[in-house]
């Protein structure tokens, strides 16, 4: 069936999965971090940054994730922004993300009972204090699940990179399957295979997170 031919090339596999990888976790990171500031915005005191917080979320999540790597890859040259293909994908995909992120992280913070709010007001905390300390940990335990199903997509949109000379995972499975035709099932199996692997560690590493901070709480 072809997997001889993938194992031969294990290593090239394992290589493509590492940049993937790579991909996913800055990415990931970034997002996170942009997402939750953006989301601050969009629920803070002061109008223009809820304003510009709202404009950014709607023009992103209502664009395509490869028209955003289009920018990313030949937009931001023309301003004389040098990069490696792969940080260009690492921009556009936090770009991204970073859209998804805000919303799932905007509904954990609406979530959190007016009351506690107004509680920490009332003892003299300032917006940013109420935030980190009362509304914020609440958010993140709420949204854990929303949050994980976005940086799932996350994990799969990377192989958007493929079409813009990053040599991720699918990049390396087009290679392969140009090497040896007959050996695609096999390929697609493997790689199907790895995937559900990498989404399993990430869904069941958010269930025993969800689980101890219940317990914290």
């Amino acid at each position: 069936m072809g997997f001889d031919h993938v194992w031969e090339n294990r290593d090239l596999i394992v290589e493509g999965f590492a940049v993937t990888l790579r991909l996913f976790a800055v990415s990931g990171l970034l997002a996170l971090i942009f997402g939750t500031l953006l989301a601050v915005m969009r629920v803070g005191p002061i109008p223009p940054l809820r304003w510009a917080g709202t404009f950014y979320v709607t023009v992103v999540r209502n664009t395509p994730l490869t028209l955003v790597f289009v920018f990313s890859v030949f937009g931001l040259p023309r301003v004389d922004v040098s990069l490696e293909f792969v940080t260009f994908a690492v921009v556009a995909l936090t770009t991204y993300t970073t859209a998804f992120v805000c919303e799932a992280v905007r509904s954990g913070i609406n979530s959190v009972a007016p009351g506690e709010i107004e509680a920490a007001r009332s003892v003299g905390l300032r917006f940013t204090q109420v935030l980190r300390l009362v509304v914020l940990p609440q958010a993140f335990r709420a949204v854990i699940p929303p949050l994980t199903g976005v940086l799932n997509a996350l994990l799969k949109n990377t192989s958007v990179a493929v079409a813009f000379s990053v040599a991720e995972s699918n990049a390396i499975f087009r290679r392969l399957q140009n090497a040896d035709g007959s050996a695609t099932l096999a390929l697609l199996i493997t790689f199907a295979l790895v995937y559900v692997v990498l989404a399993g560690v990430l869904f069941g590493g958010s269930r025993l997170l969800e689980r101890r901070l219940a317990v914290a709480r």
